[in-house]
């Protein structure tokens, strides 16, 4: 893939994207380690996130894409905690989590990253943020069922073709 068609920055939005629940609704922080590594909520339920999430974080940072963490929940500690305690923090360079519009994470991560909104490729599972993103120029993917490797190939697959 030639830098032309390439993002510059690939964004991924956090509920029903990279876990599949709600932080501010469906699991209560603080959240913890036990003994075996497992990351667990304050009433020791087991954190799940979808399967393929690691090694797509994992395999887009070795390829060299910046990445973003872009979500409006409310639950801004928990957010950034649980991305902790997974270990995936070190895969993002940009994290704008806080409730609003996402038009206002992107203008963010414009200023600070330097990319045009149309070099960049956004995941969400919200069609309201894809309306949002698409008056602004954001190539954003619909996620019907958590992030996969499947999913991001098309994903940059597209990106090349606008």
């Amino acid at each position: 893939m030639s830098d032309l068609t390439r993002p510059k920055l690939i964004g991924f939005d956090l509920d029903y994207t990279l876990w599949p629940f709600w932080v501010d609704t469906h699991v209560d922080p603080p959240f913890h380690k036990d003994w075996k590594g497992q990351v667990l909520d304050v009433h020791n339920k087991k954190i799940k996130y979808y399967a393929e999430v690691p090694e797509v974080l994992k395999w887009l940072h070795k390829e060299g894409y910046i990445l973003a963490a872009v979500s409006r929940t409310g639950e801004i500690k928990g957010a950034n905690q649980l991305l902790e305690l997974l270990d995936w923090d070190k895969y993002f360079t940009y994290k704008e989590i806080y409730p609003g519009c996402k038009i206002s994470h992107f203008n963010r991560i414009k200023t600070k990253s330097g990319a045009e909104f149309s070099e960049m490729l956004f995941f969400d599972d919200e069609h309201r943020n894809k309306r949002d993103l698409d008056t602004i120029g954001v190539h954003t993917v619909i996620v019907d069922d958590g992030i996969t490797k499947k999913l991001v190939r098309q994903g940059l697959e597209e990106f090349c073709k606008h």
